[in-house]
């Protein structure tokens, strides 16, 4: 009994999990009376259920974009193979979110300790990776416009793709390689069985591949603000119209990089400063935003495209509506 509440305590304070345990332990000793253990019940922590319901939601709603671009052969060109990139990161991301949960009340292991860990880092490694991606082929895209539709522009786009999800996958492995804690439970970082320096790594290439972004996007609203004002001074706009479609460009931007910001922003400042020994729930509570954001990007990086929007309409009911095949992209649609 007591060593199946062990297990599935695990994410508890340790202090908390032995404090349990003494009173228990004093309490069958100080008792005349026999006590007959009951059946051993399955606890199953409120936090782990709100992170599988989210992985369930992340699963569906990616793998929806995820066989939209694999069926439609019109969205083969490099912004859609990135989308498709990121989608399918999520996609794992939120599968292995579901199997960390059953494998953690259903088959305890080490070795599946370590599979479900590699997994969900390499799956979030590569989303975040892909969002790069995206946002330096948005970049290339406006600073390189003419020459932006070619062969060459494609290659780099494989190369990208290689280089990311090859780093993603390493990144994965290396908990099952030995750089985990399940041997030194000191060395342990706010996700078992993730060491330390395992984490401290993993949030530094975060914060530097959101300075990167934070960079790439304010040189594309530069770009986007000229272009904006270029094409109110050939066509004749007046100033206000100018100012809205900027500020409209400015603000998709800002929506982007700013919920990229708060979803991962606090759990990856929290695994630089915490360890093992802070209470559990700030882990969940600053690793469940950081789910979502697998939840927000298929809408803010397929469902807001207008060709996946039109596959969309062609699966759902087989039309696509006139409000949608005949509006055009402005400088705002980044």
């Amino acid at each position: 009994m007591n060593e199946d509440l062990k297990v599935n305590l695990s994410w508890l304070p340790q202090d908390h999990v032995e404090a349990s345990f003494t009173e228990n332990a004093s309490a069958t000793g100080s008792s005349l009376v026999p006590v007959v253990d009951p059946e051993p019940e399955l606890l199953v922590n409120p936090w782990d259920i709100v992170l599988c319901t989210s992985g369930t939601l992340i699963s569906c709603e990616n793998a929806v974009v995820v066989l939209i671009i694999f069926h439609n052969p019109s969205l083969r060109a490099p912004m859609f193979l990135l989308i498709g990139s990121l989608a399918l990161a999520d996609l794992l991301a939120g599968i292995g979110l579901i199997i960390n949960f059953i494998f953690a009340y259903l088959l305890q292991s080490e070795a599946t300790k370590l599979v479900t860990i590699g997994l969900i880092v390499a799956s979030f490694s590569a989303s975040v990776g892909s969002l790069l991606a995206i946002t330096v082929d948005r970049y290339l895209s406006l600073y390189y416009a003419l020459t932006y539709n070619s062969e060459r522009t494609v290659t780099f786009t494989y190369v990208m793709l290689i280089l990311l999800w090859g780093a993603s996958i390493c990144i994965g492995l290396l908990p099952v390689m030995g750089w985990n804690c399940l041997r030194d439970e000191s060395t342990c970082s706010v996700v078992r069985p993730l060491t330390k320096n395992n984490a401290a790594v993993l949030s530094v290439s975060f914060l530097l591949m959101f300075a990167l972004m934070l960079q790439l996007y304010i040189q594309i609203c530069k770009i986007v603000m000229r272009h904006a004002h270029q094409i109110a001074l050939q066509h004749h706009f007046l100033a206000t119209s100018h100012y809205v479609t900027t500020r409209k460009g400015v603000s998709t931007l800002a929506i982007i990089l700013g919920t990229f910001a708060a979803c991962w922003m606090p759990f990856t400042l929290y695994s630089l400063i915490a360890d093992y020994t802070y209470p559990s729930i700030y882990t969940y509570a600053t690793l469940l935003p950081a789910t979502y954001n697998s939840i927000i990007n298929p809408v803010i990086y397929a469902f807001r495209n207008q060709e996946i929007q039109k596959a969309l309409w062609l699966v759902c009911c087989g039309c696509i509506p006139s409000n949608l095949s005949q509006r055009a992209r402005s400088p705002s649609d980044v």
